[in-house]
């Protein structure tokens, strides 16, 4: 909400859009059925008070191929126990 420049009652905004990544456009219109103006406003990030933190990478575990198996003559379930 923003104050209306012409009456100081409350205004709604009615449409907006980004001009850039930091700012932003936006036409209000006056709640005050006797006032009722249109205006245009420009907004902005000034500056970033805080940041999230960065993230903790995790170390990548290498992933090894698993040894390839040869069967014997007569499959691995010929063993003599």
């Amino acid at each position: 909400m923003m104050r209306c420049p012409v009456c100081r009652a409350a205004s709604h905004i009615r449409s907006s859009r980004y001009l850039s990544e930091q700012v932003k456009e936006a036409y209000y219109q006056c709640q005050n059925l006797q006032c009722s103006s249109t205006f245009k406003s420009v907004e902005s990030v000034d500056r970033i008070i805080t940041r999230p933190p960065e993230p903790e990478i995790a170390p990548v575990a290498l992933v090894t191929q698993p040894e390839k198996r040869v069967l014997n003559r007569y499959g691995s379930g010929a063993r003599l126990h």
